[in-house]
């Protein structure tokens, strides 16, 4: 009777085994998968960090470098014929030029011989180059006119002229270049005349240096 008693127990302790061995192998299951969502969930905030972290650092820079631009063109800000709006220099066209014409106004030579020295130097310290862009309005060319197909080639002509006479005054021809938009993005409606004027205008802005790729 002993025997048979014996061998009972030995049967439920045989049943009983497995289930604690599945019990185990769920729990380690659960473990394991919450140790990986915990781990995802942790590099998914680490990336979040480091893309906040990279805005703030570009938002800064971007900040230091308006306030930079800010300080080297003081002296023709303050006279309002230059603006300066998200690190693009503004100049109206009829500050630089005659309307339709491509020939440079006496005091838009002056005003872009002032600029030279402080661009020079902004544009050293940052290894950067000066963007020359030319703006028109949507008006046509005046009949009789004929140095210009349309606004287009007036608007090529004109940041050609502000690049050669920058070059002129001393800015190193490496550092700047000429741009042509036409009517194309203008910054007020072209509905009345107070808009064109705004539109007639050569802009530049400062633009990363472009580099040659070591070759493998």
């Amino acid at each position: 009777m002993g025997q048979h008693h014996a061998d009972g127990v030995d049967d439920g302790i045989e049943q009983t085994a497995p289930v604690w061995a599945v019990f185990g192998d769920l729990m380690s299951g659960l473990l394991g998968a919450f140790v990986l969502i915990l781990v995802g969930v942790l590099v998914v905030q680490m990336d979040l960090m480091a893309n906040l972290e990279s805005e703030v650092q570009k938002r800064r820079a971007e900040e230091q470098r308006r306030m930079a631009l800010e300080k080297a063109l003081a002296i023709p800000l303050q006279s309002g014929r230059v603006t300066l709006a998200n690190g693009r220099i503004g100049i109206s066209g009829s500050v630089l030029f005659p309307v339709n014409s491509d020939e440079l106004r006496p005091e838009g030579r002056q005003l872009l011989q002032s600029l030279v020295p402080p661009l020079k130097v902004y544009l050293s310290e940052r290894d950067e180059m000066l963007m020359v862009s030319g703006f028109t309005d949507n008006q046509r060319i005046q009949q009789g006119n004929r140095r210009f197909n349309d606004n287009l080639e007036l608007s090529a002509q004109r940041a050609l002229t502000v690049t050669r006479a920058l070059i002129d005054e001393g800015m190193p021809s490496s550092q700047v270049f000429s741009a042509a938009f036409g009517a194309e993005q203008p910054v007020a409606s072209n509905s009345n005349e107070t808009g064109r004027a705004l539109n007639r205008r050569v802009e530049m802005a400062p633009v990363p240096k472009a580099h040659p790729t070591p070759r493998p």
